[in-house]
């Protein structure tokens, strides 16, 4: 049985009587507390027991979450969503402006492609126009072919290579010279190889060795190229040794010469300036090769 002075206990209501509705007393007589009932928690300033402080309004009956406060608390949940789609909406403009829902950018190769033995896409007539031709083979072995090439396709870098002997025509087989011609290709197919490009060509005037080093740029290859010349360093034994490299997107190609004659060779090794452009007039043919390659 409920006791009428619960009725400000918004934990302990009355409930429907099994007979129907009882009508509440028009005069009730406050009623004690008793000992053995719930207390409630209290709901503010201390006023004993759970009950309100004195001078302060009292809890509504009802059921928590009258009309008043629902209405306000939907609109908080409309401010809260449309708050959140918002930010979601500029933050996906941020991320669209800046490239941010790529994972990777996309790799400018040029039309160039890959091609496993780059030996054969190499041109050698200008090293055959001054004269030179392939070394033959020195055994069977495959270590003691030549040329030599080689390829590997990654996830980030296909990489292609040649390396050639070369001597001159006509030499004697007591002449001690050495020729070797070291072709690279590398396509770069995750990161983009034009911010350290010429740095990487640059930096070989910073050493601080005995050698010394010429580098100039190249026009008319590629988006840039360079040529690193070494110097004379005036000894009685005659070689050169001349790098040119080319980047064209994120395709790069390096071609490198490397020659010592004794000073008895019978024959005459090209000048440094020669060499240059034995190499500018190979390379040019060989990148149009590498691009008709990736059709093949």
């Amino acid at each position: 049985m409920s006791i009428s002075g619960d009725q400000n206990n918004p934990y302990n209501q009355p409930q429907p009587h099994p007979y129907g509705q009882v009508p509440a007393p028009q005069n009730p007589v406050p009623a004690q507390q008793n000992p053995y009932a719930h207390q409630a928690p209290p709901q503010g300033p201390a006023g004993g027991y759970g009950y309100p402080a004195s001078g302060m309004p009292a809890a509504p009956l009802g059921a928590p979450g009258a009309p008043d406060g629902a209405g306000r608390g939907m609109s908080g949940w409309l401010w809260a969503i449309g708050g959140a789609v918002a930010a979601s909406a500029i933050w996906g403009s941020v991320l669209f402006a800046t490239g941010g829902f790529s994972s990777e950018p996309s790799p400018d190769l040029a039309g160039y492609g890959y091609t496993s033995d780059l030996c054969a896409e190499t041109s050698m007539t200008p090293f055959e126009n001054a004269d030179f031709k392939t070394k033959a083979n020195t055994g069977t072995a495959s270590k003691n072919t030549n040329p030599q090439h080689s390829g590997a396709q990654q996830a980030s870098l296909d990489t292609m290579w040649c390396n050639v002997s070369l001597e001159k025509e006509n030499a004697s087989s007591s002449d001690y010279s050495s020729t070797w011609l070291y072709n690279t290709a590398t396509l770069h197919k995750k990161t983009d190889p034009a911010p350290e490009f010429a740095d990487g060509y640059r930096s070989y005037e910073k050493q601080d060795t005995s050698v010394g080093y010429r580098v100039e740029a190249v026009p008319g290859l590629g988006d840039e190229a360079f040529l690193v010349t070494r110097k004379d360093d005036g000894s009685t034994n005659s070689g050169s040794y001349v790098i040119l490299g080319v980047r064209d997107g994120w395709m790069t190609y390096q071609s490198t010469w490397s020659s010592y004659a004794s000073s008895r060779s019978s024959t005459k090794p090209p000048t440094a300036d020669e060499v240059a452009t034995i190499l500018k007039t190979s390379a040019t043919e060989t990148l149009k090769r590498l691009q008709n390659s990736r059709s093949r």
